[in-house]
């Protein structure tokens, strides 16, 4: 009889995968992720121990940090059809993934189910046949190491979490939270808001010429800029202070003035230009190391337009369908079989002499990289062509990323030739340089930060016409140009990751949570790409920063990582360390502890910018940011809210002003509507400006309102557009299935059609003013996208509160909406398959759970 053997993943789809290539007698089940977690809330601590004090936070201090581990909700069904599998095997093999998390996943399976069999770890990081078969033959025991690492990692994160957030609470508003990576990831975003705010602009001028050779005629035109004045060098981007944006430009180089730039323009237009030197360089580029985790978020983020999250969610796909390999790593290395695939790719698609005369091989720059990981590639010997994998969409594209990625580092360097002119008129140097690409090498495959190599090699040639020393030309234009001194630009996700990586905070499989826990909280927000900060994540490093600035030190975070991995090495003790960075005199219990009363919540609910000079700050509020005036006259306070599509370095005090003035004036009537010879009002809200016609009345206390259109100025628009917007909401007649309305109207995040609490967004293609019933019935039949792009991927009906509820796959990932609010599901529901699944039973329970608790008086 053959032996059985349990093979034991974490999610359906690895187990689909794994299964193609196992033995037969083997079986595989999956975990759907962890076993056991600390409790998230008081309801899953068990009744025995609610009294003990420590439960709550779900770690004993006393003894010896032990946390106390729970059964997540709903995890019940698993862990039996778990068990009743261990029990009809021989032996079970933990293939849970290889880094600290599935070793920890592995340990805890142990615990819980209890093998009478033999077990043992199974570790791969490549579903193909030949690295299963191997991982078959060399199982080992669980790394109890790596396993005490990431046990550390999550009591740390549970006491820095849990001991620090509910100061927050009480001093700021209930709900918010710190974390141990989060904080310092938040502190980089507010810091760079805070150095915009403070950033000089300063305008500077050069010049540019139009030459040619006279016997090409103006149609041979190249351009040339102003390098040197009377041998002084002429002040670029590179002379300001890229923070402060204070000029540090030294003797020998100047700064041009408007009239000095115009002045020599006129002095050297018709003057003798003469090419002084021509040089010549040859130069190579040589291609960026294969993706590790942090890499393929940024490009996923520059190229793709992914967050963090999404990138992550499709190389988990990718690697459990067998496409690629693990996709969490920070080595940039290639085994010999990755380096061998991808140099017959290179040989196959493009030639030989596109290859590099020597395999490279990349070593990591991170201190704390795992060598004995490998890079991120196609899976296999041989590496399947985008084209032919049958990837659709997101996937697909990040597969040839990374196809396109794995083949670049082993091909040849690309080669050019840079020609460099200096032209001189009078005292003035003007150079022009231009480029011919000798051979393009690996610039033919891929670009970092480039989306079509094609182009990217017409953008790195640049042409000038053979020039000679002494050569004489002649001016078709000259022209001074003003440029201004920008401020450092906001982080995006991509450069936010990099920033983190580069100060060793956080590991780059954590990013993704870091940023998508910041929007959860409503710390960040982001316009167009970029990440800005709101005035509650202001406030929030605000204080941290004023009382325990050494826990959101970035050096301080970048050493726990260090130490936890030197824990995972097994070269410091777990407990030792926990007892250090929590206990005794200089511990985080007793810090918070020592400081808790001396922090005055109404100072920390004022956030102090540098430009705003007229008010004391920016209160944080129940409703969000305002400010906050006392009227002398009237004895009483004037409040008016910030609109939360101004960025905190953008606000003025002429912003403030206005606000105060509106708010304490009432509003003035724009203009009347013909119709009703009501009044139309320019009003300003939570969320920007918007129209009103009429007053708002106890008969009427809702009437008619439009949003002011984005990117425009409210008060330039004409009153025949003002009522244009307000002829919203538009009953375009009744639906044919139920008979119900169906409406057109403008909201938040634009116009969008309705019937019976379904909306759609209309298209841009499409006037929502002019939309007809049947264009409207058409877009209401289309699978539903929410916010951001998400789609419904399931309708669960109704709640027993007569609200809708829906399971949506979004940017972060899928979640439910219960009307309009958002639940986020559990680690085991997060995959697109799984989250499929969920009954209505389900939802409603986790809607129920996610209901804030009412807070008891004390």
């Amino acid at each position: 009889m053959s032996e059985k053997v349990l093979v034991i993943v974490e999610s359906p789809t690895k187990a689909r995968t794994i299964k193609r290539f196992l033995p037969k007698g083997y079986t595989v089940e999956a975990s759907v992720g962890h076993v056991r977690d600390l409790p998230q809330n008081a309801s899953e601590i068990p009744k025995s121990l609610k009294q003990e004090p420590w439960a709550k936070l779900g770690i004993d201090i006393e003894n010896g940090f032990a946390p106390l581990f729970v059964t997540p909700r709903g995890k019940g069904k698993v862990i039996n059809e778990l068990k009743r599998r261990v029990k009809e095997s021989d032996r079970v093999l933990l293939a849970t993934d290889e880094d600290r998390e599935g070793e920890s996943i592995s340990w805890h399976l142990i615990q819980v189910l209890k093998p009478a069999v033999p077990a043992e770890r199974m570790v791969f990081h490549e579903i193909t046949k030949r690295a299963i078969t191997y991982a078959l033959e060399h199982g080992r025991d669980i790394d109890m190491d790596l396993v005490n690492a990431q046990e550390t990692r999550r009591v740390l994160d549970r006491l820095y979490g849990y001991t620090l957030s509910p100061l927050i609470w009480k001093k700021i508003a209930y709900g918010l939270s710190a974390g141990r990576v989060q904080s310092p990831g938040l502190r980089l975003i507010v810091d760079r808001e805070l150095e915009r705010i403070v950033f000089t602009r300063t305008v500077y001028w050069d010049a540019r010429a139009e030459l040619y050779r006279p016997e090409d005629g103006e149609a041979g035109a190249f351009e040339a800029k102003l390098e040197s004045l009377q041998g002084r060098r002429i002040a670029g981007s590179k002379d300001f202070d890229s923070i402060t944006g204070a000029y540090k430009g030294k003797k020998q180089t100047l700064l041009l003035e408007a009239d000095q730039a115009q002045e020599v323009m006129n002095q050297i237009r018709r003057l003798p230009w003469t090419v002084d030197s021509v040089q010549e360089r040859e130069s190579k580029t040589r291609p960026a190391p294969p993706f590790i985790t942090s890499t393929l978020q940024q490009e996923g983020n520059r190229k793709l337009k992914l967050s963090a999250r999404q990138t992550m969610q499709s190389a988990q796909r990718l690697y459990e369908q067998g496409f690629i390999t693990y996709m969490r790593t920070d080595s940039p290395m290639l085994s010999q079989e990755g380096i061998a695939a991808a140099r017959a790719a290179v040989e196959h698609y493009f030639g030989k002499e596109y290859l590099s005369k020597e395999s490279r091989q990349y070593a990591s720059k991170s201190k704390g990289a795992q060598e004995a990981h490998e890079a991120i590639r196609p899976a296999g010997e041989v590496f399947r062509r985008p084209e032919e994998t049958g990837l659709t969409g997101r996937d697909a594209a990040l597969y040839s990323l990374i196809w396109k990625r794995t083949l670049a580092a082993q091909m040849a360097e690309g080669i050019k030739m840079t020609t460099t002119a200096k032209i001189s008129a009078g005292e003035a140097v003007f150079s022009a340089s231009g480029t011919r690409i000798l051979f393009p090498g690996f610039i033919r495959v891929y670009v970092e930060g480039k989306d079509d190599p094609e182009a990217a090699l017409d953008d790195r040639e640049s042409w000038l016409p053979k020039l000679r020393e002494s050569m004489e030309l002649s001016v078709k234009d000259l022209e001074a140009l003003s440029h201004e001194t920008k401020p450092p630009a906001r982080f995006t996700e991509a450069t936010l990751v990099r920033q983190l990586e580069q100060l060793g905070i956080g590991r780059p499989s954590t990013y993704a949570s870091i940023i998508n826990t910041l929007y959860q909280r409503g710390y960040i927000r982001t316009m167009g790409n970029a990440l800005v900060p709101t005035f509650t994540g202001i406030a929030v490093v605000q204080l941290l920063e004023q009382h325990f600035q050494e826990l959101i030190e970035y050096s301080f975070t970048s050493s726990m990582e260090e130490n936890l991995d030197e824990i995972a090495e097994g070269a410091v003790d777990r407990l030792e360390y926990l007892k250090k960075f929590y206990l005794g005199e200089s511990g985080l219990k007793s810090r918070v502890e020592q400081r808790e009363d001396e922090i005055d919540p109404a100072v920390c609910r004022i956030v102090k910018l540098p430009q705003i000079t007229s008010i004391e700050g920016i209160r944080i509020g129940k409703f969000g940011p305002y400010v906050m005036v006392r009227d002398e006259a009237k004895n009483e306070e004037i409040h008016a809210s910030i609109p939360e599509d101004i960025p905190p370095a953008d606000l003025t005090d002429e912003d403030i002003n206005k606000l105060i003035r509106t708010q304490k004036e009432g509003p003035k009537p724009i203009g009347r509507d013909p119709e009703s010879g009501e009044p139309v009002y320019l009003l300003t809200g939570r969320y920007g400006p918007y129209f009103q016609l009429g007053e708002r009345t106890e008969e009427r206390p809702k009437p008619k309102r439009a949003s002011a259109p984005r990117g425009r100025d409210p008060e330039s628009l004409e009153l025949d557009e003002i009522l244009r917007l307000l002829s919203l909401p538009k009953v375009l007649g009744a639906h044919p299935d139920t008979g119900k309305e169906v409406v057109a109207n403008i909201g938040r995040f634009g116009p969008f059609v309705s019937h019976d609490g379904e909306f759609r967004s209309v298209p841009k293609t499409d006037d929502v003013y002019e939309i007809s019933l049947e264009r409207a019935l058409e877009l209401l039949a289309k699978p539903k996208r929410g916010r951001g792009g998400s789609m419904q991927i399931k309708d669960l009906g109704t709640s027993s509160t007569g609200k809708k509820i829906s399971v949506y796959n979004g940017k972060y990932g899928p979640y439910i909406k219960h009307g309009a609010k958002n639940i986020t599901l559990p680690d085991d529901m997060k995959d697109e398959e799984q989250a499929k699944q969920i009954t209505k039973e389900q939802a409603e329970k986790l809607i129920r759970k996610s209901a804030p608790k009412k807070r008891k008086r004390s």
